[in-house]
């Protein structure tokens, strides 16, 4: 039987993400498996990972919203801006940081921020991604982006720090695309010193959080047992930042082959909706471009037969 869902990965220290996809393959004796946003190898926590037709909503999972734990560091920065790379600039002196202080910085990097990519990440420019250019000791332009973080919770309870290092934790809502490690160095600048992230952990994605998740061994014991079906999501659960509604018969035609119809009212209010069949959802449709009173397919799944329904 073609297992088709979203596993909720607990994603442990020291391997790739596309690491935790090797291993599933064979675990699972499938290929279509892929995962929703890259973990750094040093990072654990939640990592949606999807399977069979569930693949082609990966990118929805990783378009939705990200909850981190994270420990910033200020005192120096690194290359990495992480635990794992090389010092580059280090402030020697005794500080003294206040609560109200570290508040105020959180505070001011919270709504819409641009950020910088590290030279160690992923972002390609002109083709080649940026830690290759990084390795070769080639410095490039990186482009800006902008990002949103919704909310910085201060963990640590601390009324001030004191001393060379200063520690302090965080929790981090935010949109795609925002890197931690920057954030952290960000946090040091506002606050007039040199930092980096040295520990991070994803606590949730989308609506994947931790008490969710399974590990590798765990999955590898489930799917030895055949009771991986008990821990797969369905279909859905990637769908879930969209408005749904059930296709009428009228439709299942259209729907089925892909055409553009008329649009539905919750596009009025939305850029994208979900149709199902059965409770299974079958297309995310769009508005149309050109027409106004149109919508037309954005992500076709597989309609199922009469009996099925």
């Amino acid at each position: 039987m073609e297992l088709n869902g979203v596993l909720p990965l607990w994603k442990e220290k020291g391997m790739t993400s596309h690491d935790c996809v090797f291993k599933l393959r064979k675990i699972l004796k499938t290929k279509k498996v892929g995962h929703t946003g890259t973990l750094d190898p040093e990072v654990d926590g939640v990592l949606p990972i999807c399977i069979g037709r569930a693949t082609k909503v990966a990118e929805y999972i990783t378009d939705q919203g990200k909850t981190y734990e994270a420990e910033v560091t200020i005192g120096f920065s690194t290359e990495t801006e992480d635990a794992t790379g090389e010092v580059v600039d280090r402030d020697e002196r005794d500080k003294i940081l206040t609560r109200a202080e570290l508040q105020k910085a959180l505070e001011g990097l919270t709504g819409e921020i641009t950020q910088i990519p590290p030279m160690y990440s992923a972002v390609k420019v002109n083709g080649k991604k940026l830690y290759e250019y990084a390795r070769q000791g080639i410095a490039v332009e990186r482009p800006s982006r902008t990002v949103r973080i919704d909310s910085i919770e201060l963990l640590s309870g601390e009324a001030e720090w004191r001393g060379e290092e200063l520690k302090f934790s965080i929790r981090i809502l935010c949109g795609k695309g925002t890197y931690i490690r920057t954030l952290a160095v960000q946090i040091g600048e506002a606050l007039g010193y040199p930092a980096h992230m040295s520990k991070l952990t994803r606590t949730e994605s989308g609506k994947f959080a931790e008490k969710d998740c399974v590990t590798l061994a765990e999955v590898a014991e489930l799917a030895q047992n055949g009771d991986i079906g008990k821990v797969l999501k369905p279909l859905g659960y990637g769908l879930s930042e969209f408005p749904s509604a059930e296709a009428v018969k009228e439709d299942w035609f259209a729907l089925k082959n892909g055409q553009v119809m008329d649009r539905h009212p919750l596009l009025e209010a939305h850029d994208m909706m979900v149709f199902t069949v059965g409770g299974e959802p079958v297309a995310v449709y769009k508005r149309h471009p050109e027409k106004a009173e149109k919508m037309k397919p954005e992500k076709m799944f597989g309609f199922p037969t009469i009996d099925e329904v």
